[in-house]
């Protein structure tokens, strides 16, 4: 019914590979907090794919 489009679109809060030079050393501080965070994400999912992969193929070969 009605377009998303016209929604404003959020600000990222960091690009990878953006240009650093205007940021202040706090600002660079909380990217790299960010930054640490997402990568605690992305380790917690991989592991719980991996997890449940394992789980799968054990699954499987048992039979």
């Amino acid at each position: 019914m009605f377009a998303d489009d016209d929604r404003p679109t959020p600000k990222k809060l960091h690009e990878i590979g953006c240009d650093l030079s205007f940021l202040s050393v706090a600002e660079i501080e909380q990217r790299i907090a960010l930054l640490h965070k997402e990568i605690e994400r992305l380790e917690a999912d991989k592991l719980s794919k991996t997890s449940s992969r394992n789980a799968a193929e054990q699954f499987f070969k048992s039979k």
